[in-house]
């Protein structure tokens, strides 16, 4: 019986285990840092909050509507809902209390959010114009220069970006494969390769400056580009503001969604771009697009003024 018992448990303890490997370590930060603001919530107003009731997250999510996105409150609900899988509980975040009050919340707020502004290829090119007339050292600039027009270039999202590996990168005639290991939408780790061609113009070739930044940092083994996500978005902002742009529109994720509404305005297909881009459904994609066929398509173009 003992033995039983022990099995049982040891069976428990690699459940847990299992289920906690399902989850990056990122995301499942994330998850936790957003279960402890509902903890919060439960502790202040001594409510149970593991295992909680439909009823409680209810409460969390308008108590959350009044000063978070939209995006925030369905965020946060499946955070609660992983937390409480890894605790072996259930919490049912379809329930009519959650979901009808997630729909009255969408409709008295509107789920629309405002996103950093996208960074388009002319404002690219100014923006490494710029570093080109910056008086860092040559190195720097280099390595600057390769890390902002590869991530526009291959759509990257910032965490890949940073995360490209020396042994990742082929270069082929046609211009460089680079292979992701794991991604936001690729939980499983099974990767993918992101083919990007040599450019016309070298001075904003992502291929060529990435060759060069390579070459003269002698990078033999190891990260590409030795710097966090958030120094990402410190380098786009910082020389967007060097190049006159509003930098407070900006962020790192301005070089992926720049990528995605530059080719989507350039003609270039939704499955072409998703499978750069590595987006799982079409709805952002199509957001993109959208954007880039605002004065494209419009309809007053029709006018003779």
């Amino acid at each position: 019986m003992n033995k039983l018992v022990v099995d049982i448990k040891s069976l428990e303890l690699d459940t847990l285990k299992n289920l906690s490997n399902a989850k990056a370590d990122n995301t499942l930060r994330a998850y936790k840092a957003d279960y402890r603001d509902f903890l919060e919530f439960c502790t202040k107003h001594s409510f149970k909050s593991m295992p909680t009731e439909p009823k409680i997250v209810a409460l969390y999510l308008t108590h959350l509507s009044k000063y978070s996105k939209f995006s925030t409150l369905k965020r946060r609900l499946a955070s609660i809902s992983v937390i409480h899988k890894l605790k072996g509980h259930y919490i049912d975040t379809k329930h009519p209390l959650i979901m009808e009050n997630l729909l009255g919340i969408k409709r008295l707020r509107g789920s629309n959010q405002k996103a950093k502004k996208p960074l388009l290829i002319n404002e690219l090119k100014t923006i490494i114009d710029v570093i080109d007339k910056s008086k860092n050292k040559f190195l720097k600039k280099t390595r600057n220069k390769s890390l902002i027009l590869l991530g526009f270039a291959g759509g990257f999202r910032r965490s890949e970006l940073v995360s490209i590996d020396y042994d990742d990168i082929d270069f082929v005639s046609e211009g460089v494969k680079i292979f992701i290991k794991r991604s936001k939408t690729d939980q499983s780790g099974e990767g993918m390769i992101k083919a990007i061609p040599y450019f016309i113009n070298e001075q904003y070739c992502p291929v060529k400056n990435l060759k060069n930044w390579i070459n003269l940092s002698d990078i033999k083994t190891g990260k590409v580009f030795d710097i966090s996500d958030k120094s990402v978005s410190l380098l786009i902002k910082k020389y967007a503001a060097l190049a006159g742009l509003d930098e407070k529109k900006y962020s790192g994720h301005s070089l992926r969604s720049g990528f995605a509404t530059s080719t989507a305005e350039s003609g270039a297909e939704e499955r072409n771009i998703m499978a750069m881009t590595g987006h799982k459904s079409t709805q952002m994609v199509r957001r993109y697009i959208k954007e880039a066929n605002l004065f494209k398509n419009n309809a007053l173009k029709k006018l003779k003024v």
